[in-house]
């Protein structure tokens, strides 16, 4: 069965989780198949912008809890399993984040629990307006400290711990509202605003780009002087590009600069 499908347009990627059954749940396949594909695409200096959807009705419902309960009664397994399952989901969403190309989550239906932390965890979102979002474990007994991670490190900490405790949804309007997604468009127009968001992206200097993004991550774990002395040496060597000097001479010329990369 293919948990993941990728298609490439120019210079934008789609990978889309192929598992509406379980509501793309991140199941042990679905992780493996998003990690292969995301490494595959990490080395293709082709593609500018990644955009990551689900089929089906949900864009993603967390991990698959019938495989976790089976994990957890396999003799062999137990406690050991859910370790390597995290590990592995863990380094899904660095990969995420380590990518050199920007990742853009195109959210419908629910992102809950660890499909919230998918969303979190990309570099930016544009969802439904009638999509809802939740890091909702602990209405099950299960906190979600894993979700914990990336959705504190997008929204206020306060809107995640009352969401982290509560198990409340929110809508696409307060998500928005609080930081996880940058637009919020009719379901009828996600794809096509999706699309349109990656494609300005991809038409900027792909190199800046994946500089940038790398920068963003770095700077953001520094203190202000720190990240100030980071990002001038990062600005540095941008600057030492031939094709950052095409496309200022481009600018001051009233061109279109003839990019390499």
């Amino acid at each position: 069965m293919t948990m993941v499908t990728c298609n490439t347009t120019g210079a934008v990627a789609h990978l889309e989780m192929t598992a509406p059954e379980r509501l793309n749940a991140l199941s042990d396949g679905m992780i493996a198949a998003l990690q292969d594909n995301l490494e595959q695409i990490a080395q293709d200096p082709s593609v500018r912008v990644v955009i990551l959807s689900g089929n089906g009705r949900a864009f993603c419902a967390g991990h698959d809890l019938k495989e976790m309960q089976a994990g957890r009664q396999a003799p062999d397994k137990g406690a050991a399993y859910f370790k390597d399952l995290f590990d592995r989901c863990t380094q899904l969403m660095l990969t995420i984040q380590r990518l050199p190309q920007p990742v853009i989550a195109q959210v419908h239906g629910i992102a809950t629990a660890a499909g919230c932390q998918l969303v979190a965890s990309c570099d930016l979102a544009v969802a439904a307006d009638d999509c809802r979002f939740g890091v909702n474990g602990v209405n099950v007994g299960l906190f979600c400290s894993t979700p914990m991670v990336a959705l504190s490190r997008v929204i206020g900490r306060k809107a995640a711990f009352e969401m982290l405790t509560t198990g409340r949804f929110i809508d696409a309007l307060e998500a928005k509202q609080l930081g996880l997604i940058n637009r919020a468009v009719p379901l009828a127009d996600l794809a096509t605003s999706t699309a349109e968001f990656a494609a300005i992206i991809a038409a900027k200097l792909g190199s800046a780009v994946r500089v940038g993004k790398r920068a963003f991550y770095e700077q953001a774990e520094m203190t202000t002087e720190a990240a100030y002395a980071h990002a001038g040496a990062v600005m540095v060597q941008n600057m030492l590009n031939p094709d950052t000097n095409e496309g200022i001479d481009a600018f001051l010329g009233k061109r279109h600069p003839g990019w390499r990369q």
